[in-house]
């Protein structure tokens, strides 16, 4: 079969990587071409301050160099301008005259400097700092000129101005605003940001506004509004990005103030998708690297056919260092209505922390000089935590090891690689890594804009400790929750994670014939076997609790088919349905005829009752099927929702309707029936597995935090893996039931 030809515009980060996440899934599905308008490969853009700092070469921050392309059989055509798009025969022009048919068309155009209309803004040695080519001519003007202005006080303008005093020149920086970074950081974050600029010899000139830059044919130097001027012989505009959409809207593609596309990626023509700086979802456009990489996975999924969640925004943050000092900025910092949970300032070791809430949940923090903490935060910030959860408690490790133990295993600590903490963690203990350099080396983790070192850092230690200790990388989550979970009644000493993790090493043994054996046949009740674990766990009563007992029953039931294999007819035969939570399906139509299937939203009623029928749950589940917008059920408000939508069904999780009502997460969009019943089966599966008993669905989207459970559950083949597992438990349920239906047969005609 022939392959469909996919075209990229743009050579940039955003691009590559949907490339690189396609190559990763399906590499033989494309011809793959690339047009990018620079005369080099993929580079990381976010570098560009460290190579005019000089820190770094331009071959330093090569990404996939020419090798990456040939390797993987790709066309890249650099130092091309892509000029127009016939979207109704499907190719593009360039500007040399080239052409090229396409299937499948990605625009990946990024974004360029916004220049403001500042008469005077054509000048010579008046430029921007965007690319490697806008470096050598910085580097270029230093070796001629002394003095430099820079116009923007943003990151990008401070990263500018440091370049420059590298090179040599006096850097002043302009700035509107009344204190530097001021979208990132507060005035005290910035006010100790820019003592230590001042110190490495940087100059500001705050709460300017440029009227004119004044020169004949050349910059001089400003002149401001109120009356005041700047000698200066190089300008650099540095204050903020605009879009790239020209081209999609000559070619009759919808923008906005970009590229607009919808969940998936696709813009408002067919077969034509839009990622990155270019396209703006649900009105806003991003220009940070995460959202980016993060459109970019769902793109690659959706173009290989495999079950993606919709991509549904991101929270905004920055993990940064600027001229050599660490900031962290997420979330909203300025927002109406937003108060301080906590504030920190440390004057000698120059380190201020600020936390942000907004009715009781974490709505936004600043760092300063120390950013260990920053990934810790952002997962607050994601999922919306409980300010209860900033509270210290005693005895606690120092803060930097502590944020690096208290991290979810399965976040995200570099963004630029998206590299865990989990495979920060394993890659220390496989290959007895020492320190963040080896780290770096090993995962690429700090290997692009540094900001997550301080948390590379303390991961090291973290893990070395852990060692020490003697416990694994991959128990790390485990043994910090171990600490602070409480007892699940007066019975033990154990909480609900420790029981678990007891339980399965002890079915584990008994799995390979070791250790607690139980010996169960039809007739054998719960009682035998509870009395055998009792002892084994050391129970401070001889029979447990009100409880404990149910908590028990259903570990038992479910770790020994999920962790052990073992037959599940002891779920049924001895333990009972009716002895765990079990799951309420319903519709806002009960009048549909599944067996016919012309009611969608019925037969994904009655597909999700029978598969989920009489399945021991932690906690009752309520899954609501909203078959039209004007739904009297709410599905965002459900343990699980499923709405009806003209792109198929949104999936909703973790949601609840008392009070204060929680709206759930999306968790993804399922474009067909069997679809949503998959991704709903492989959730409510990861529910049952990772849940404590009794933890409604709610508290267990806390917990894990929601990001963390999509991530885990848009993993196609986990999914898989899910959904089997449920199905060996259904199906060998549906014969215990039989079995002891049979067996009660035959003793009443033995009785007769």
């Amino acid at each position: 079969m022939d392959k469909k030809k996919l075209v990229v515009i743009g050579n940039g980060m955003a691009g590559v990587k949907c490339i690189e996440e396609i190559i990763a899934i399906a590499p033989h599905t494309y011809d793959i071409v690339i047009y990018g308008n620079e005369p080099r490969p993929n580079y990381n853009r976010i570098m560009l301050s460290k190579v005019l700092q000089g820190e770094h070469t331009v071959q330093d921050i090569i990404l996939n160099d020419w090798s990456w392309y040939d390797q993987h059989g790709i066309r890249l055509h650099t130092g091309e301008t892509v000029t127009g798009i016939n979207t109704q025969e499907k190719y593009v022009e360039t500007a040399s005259g080239m052409k090229e048919s396409y299937d499948i068309l990605i625009l990946a155009t990024g974004s360029s400097p916004f220049i403001p209309p500042i008469p005077g803004v054509d000048k010579e040695r008046v430029m921007s700092f965007r690319t490697v080519d806008d470096c050598t001519r910085m580097a270029q003007y230093s070796k001629q000129y002394g003095k430099a202005a820079v116009i923007g006080g943003g990151l990008l303008g401070l990263e500018a101005a440091r370049g420059l005093l590298h090179l040599g020149m006096d850097a002043v920086i302009v700035h509107n605003a009344p204190y530097i970074m001021n979208r990132q950081l507060d005035a005290q974050a910035a006010d100790m940001l820019q003592r230590e600029l001042e110190s490495q010899g940087m100059k500001f000139l705050l709460s300017k506004n440029t009227q004119k830059i004044v020169g004949r044919s050349q910059a001089q130097g400003l002149a401001f509004t109120d009356g005041s001027r700047l000698e200066a012989d190089v300008v650099i505009v540095a204050v903020g990005i605009r879009p790239n959409v020209e081209l999609a809207r000559r070619s009759g593609i919808y923008t906005h103030r970009a590229i607009v596309v919808d969940d998936f990626m696709r813009t408002s023509v067919q077969d034509v998708y839009a990622v990155g700086e270019c396209a703006e979802h649900r009105g806003i456009s991003y220009g940070l690297v995460a959202p980016l990489f993060e459109q970019g996975k769902v793109l690659a999924r959706t173009l290989c056919q495999q079950e993606t969640g919709a991509y549904a925004g991101s929270i905004p943050y920055s993990q940064l260092k600027v001229s050599g000092v660490d900031v962290f900025s997420a979330g909203d910092i300025s927002g109406e209505g937003m108060q301080t949970a906590i504030q920190m300032l440390d004057g000698v070791q120059g380190t201020y922390k600020k936390v942000l809430m907004q009715a009781g949940k974490v709505r936004g923090a600043i760092l300063f000089g120390d950013t260990t903490e920053g990934t810790a935060l952002l997962s607050l910030v994601q999922r919306g935590a409980d300010v209860a959860e900033l509270r210290p408690r005693d005895g606690e490790p120092d803060p930097a090891e502590k944020a690096a133990a208290a991290l979810p295993a399965q976040d995200t600590v570099c963004a630029c690689n998206n590299v865990s903490k989990l495979a920060i963690m394993q890659a220390i203990q496989e290959h007895g890594l020492q320190n963040a350099d080896q780290v770096k080396e090993r995962t690429k983790a700090s290997g692009s804009c540094g900001g997550c070192r301080p948390m590379v850092v303390a991961l090291v230690k973290h893990t070395h400790n852990l060692q020490k200790n003697g416990s694994g990388a991959s128990t790390a989550a485990d043994s910090e929750a171990d600490q602070t979970e409480l007892p699940i009644c007066g019975c033990t000493t154990l909480g609900h994670d420790g029981l678990k993790s007891v339980m399965e090493e002890m079915y584990r043994e008994q799995n390979s014939s070791a250790g607690l054996t139980l010996d169960i046949q039809h007739g054998t009740d719960w009682e035998s076997e509870k009395n055998l674990l009792l002892q084994r766990l050391s129970w401070e009563t001889a029979s447990g609790c009100e409880v404990c007992e149910p908590a028990l029953r259903y570990y038992a039931q479910v770790l020994k088919r999920g962790v052990a294999g073992m037959n599940s007819d002891r779920e049924w035969g001895v333990y009972g349905a009716g002895q765990a939570h079990g799951t309420l399906v319903y519709s806002d139509d009960a009048m549909y005829d599944a067996l016919s299937g012309s009611d969608m939203g019925g037969l994904l009623t009655e597909r999700l009752r029978l598969t989920w029928r009489g399945m021991a749950m932690p906690a009752p589940v309520r899954i609501a099927v909203a078959t039209r917008l004007s739904s009297p059920l709410s599905p965002v408000v459900q343990d699980v929702g499923l709405q009806a939508s003209p792109a198929g069904w949104e999936v909703y999780v973790g949601g609840h309707a008392e009070q204060p009502v929680k709206q759930g997460g999306l968790l993804g969009l399922a474009e067909t029936v069997e679809d949503a019943v998959r991704l709903t089966s492989a959730c409510l599966q990861w529910y049952r597995q990772t849940a404590r008993f009794d933890e409604p669905m709610w508290a267990w989207s806390e917990r894990l935090g929601f990001m963390s459970i999509r991530e885990t559950l848009l993993d196609y083949q986990l999914q898989g893996e899910l959904v089997i597992r449920k199905n060996a438990e259904m199906a060998s349920a549906s014969d215990a039931r039989e079995t002891v239906s049979s067996y009660g047969r035959t003793a009443v005609q033995g009785q007769k």
